[in-house]
């Protein structure tokens, strides 16, 4: 048995990975001083694919943007250059590549009810046949698209070559007619069908050629493969695809249903907390996400702070948990605000599924699946606005759903705040980088040495630890707070260090 404190000992003595230095890569949609920002264009979903080649952004006019890769990459990946110390000089570069208006407004007559065309999530399907699919949801209707190449093609040769004929440009007539033509190419009038404008050289037209049919260069093109519609009666929040590559789940504040991708006449209910009577109900589904690799394996969150994850082979109604991930608060600490910035308004898996990572109003948590006692780690994001929570309740910001993000490597993790910047925190064991970003060309520039960390200890390890929120001020680092800006969306690359993020109707990207 290892002696006490052996363990604080070992985990001191691994080296610290360098915090990163982030720099500014490349801005879609950059906005002119001054400039108004239409709310049709406001970026509301980003997502990257499983090999990080493609982009995809959703705003709130009902557009799906698409972005693909464009630096060149040899055979060799980043991290096999990098550990033959072969410097890697370029960052990944995007450009646009097509758009597609993927839902319209509606309006439920039943309900009185309008339904806005806003994508709420994307999530890219399994690709084949070199034909790029993903699934994007508004409120109510989830649709399944399918994004190909397609070759345009045109005749490019006449049928007469008239720079062969003997007369000039009136050789060549107009051909139509006024009277009306019958089929097989007859005409009405026998005797004045043939136009007697066009005159043929003696022996004919030795270059009577048939059409010859060209194909110009290839242009995306989207057409929708499947509609799924009429399952959910409250608005949908999150879908999620599973590791099957067959089925996908979507979530509402009351229900999660089951999808198989080529059916879209039914569903399944795995999940349903609406009760009897709705007076009783406490709390809503707010986040689903499926494990990344066993398919039998989801987990989602609810307003109240806590994460279950559920088995699929226990029963068709997963009513019952095989766990659940929630931080009880101190005695004597609940207030009027508790149970608000409580709730979780994102969850996602680590790539190798043995962490998840939580996003509420003011904390940053990250969750070991096998520890279900309480968080791994906790990152204050804005504990600095707690003295404003009634402010904040007043004009709805505290109401705000801002997403997280875990890189590739599990070894960082990243959300947004308000004056559209973000922050990265390294979540190693003893690690003390939390790097606040502006999205803007320069997103250092509102960057401060961070202040002294806590030491680790082995029982700050198993209470969790806190970091990021020892910075006083208005904000996380000093300066003026505008509740207006707030970055929500933003998604990390899943082999390289890059992060995307929507400040408005502009996409920014970053590279370390």
């Amino acid at each position: 048995m290892d002696p006490p404190g052996s363990g604080d000992q070992g985990e001191a003595s691994q080296p610290q990975p360098q915090p990163l230095d982030w720099r500014f890569a490349q801005v879609f949609g950059e906005r002119a001083a001054g400039e108004d920002v239409q709310e049709v264009d406001i970026i509301s979903a980003i997502e990257f694919d499983k090999s990080g080649d493609h982009l995809a952004t959703g705003d709130k006019g009902g557009r799906v943007v698409l972005f693909e890769r464009t630096d060149v990459r040899d055979n060799a990946t980043r991290r096999e250059l990098e550990r033959q110390d072969v410097p890697v000089t370029r960052h990944p570069e995007f450009r646009y590549k097509t758009e597609f208006q993927s839902h319209e407004p509606e309006f439920d007559y039943l309900k009185s009810l309008e339904i806005e065309e806003k994508i709420n999530k994307i999530k890219w399907c399994q690709t084949s046949n070199n034909a790029l699919s993903l699934l994007s949801t508004n409120d109510k209707t989830i649709k399944y698209w399918k994004v190909q190449e397609k070759k345009v093609k045109r005749v490019s040769v006449m049928n007469l070559d008239t720079s062969q004929s003997l007369g000039s440009s009136t050789a060549i007539a107009s051909t139509s007619s006024s009277k009306a033509p019958l089929p097989n190419g007859g005409c009405s009038d026998k005797f004045n069908c043939l136009n007697t404008n066009l005159s043929f050289p003696p022996g004919g037209y030795p270059s009577l050629r048939l059409p010859v049919v060209t194909s110009l260069e290839a242009s995306p093109a989207a057409r929708c493969r499947r509609v799924y519609a009429h399952a959910h009666d409250y608005h949908i929040n999150s879908i999620s695809n599973n590791s099957d590559g067959e089925t996908f789940i979507s979530a509402d504040d009351l229900r999660i249903n089951l999808w198989n991708l080529e059916i879209n006449s039914q569903s399944f209910n795995i999940v349903d907390v609406k009760p009897t009577n709705m007076e009783d109900l406490t709390e809503v589904i707010t986040c689903a996400e499926f494990h990344p690799i066993h398919c039998n394996t989801l987990a989602y969150s609810s307003s109240k702070g806590s994460i279950r994850l559920i088995d699929l082979r226990q029963s068709a109604l997963c009513d019952n948990h095989s766990k659940i991930f929630e931080e009880h608060e101190a005695p004597g600490s609940r207030s009027f605000f508790t149970e608000i910035i409580a709730s979780i308004s994102d969850i996602k898996f680590s790539r190798d599924g043995r962490h998840i990572l939580s996003r509420d109003y003011m904390t940053l948590k990250l969750w070991d699946l096998n520890m279900d006692s309480g968080p791994v780690s906790t990152f204050q994001v804005h504990e600095h606005l707690r003295p404003k929570l009634c402010d904040l309740y007043e004009n709805d910001s505290i109401f705000d759903k801002f997403e997280c993000c875990l890189s590739g490597d599990g070894l960082r993790v990243a959300t947004g705040s308000y004056g559209n910047i973000f922050r990265v925190f390294g979540c190693t064991p003893g690690s003390i980088e939390a790097t606040t970003l502006e999205a803007s060309r320069n997103p250092m520039r509102r960057q401060i040495a961070n202040p002294t960390r806590p030491t680790r200890t082995l029982t700050s390890f198993t209470r969790g630890v806190r970091r990021g929120g020892e910075n006083k001020g208005v904000d996380a680092n000093g300066n003026s707070l505008d509740f207006s800006t707030k970055l929500l969306h933003l998604a990390w690359h899943p082999t390289e260090n890059s992060i995307a993020c929507a400040a408005a109707n502009s996409l920014y990207m970053y590279y370390a």
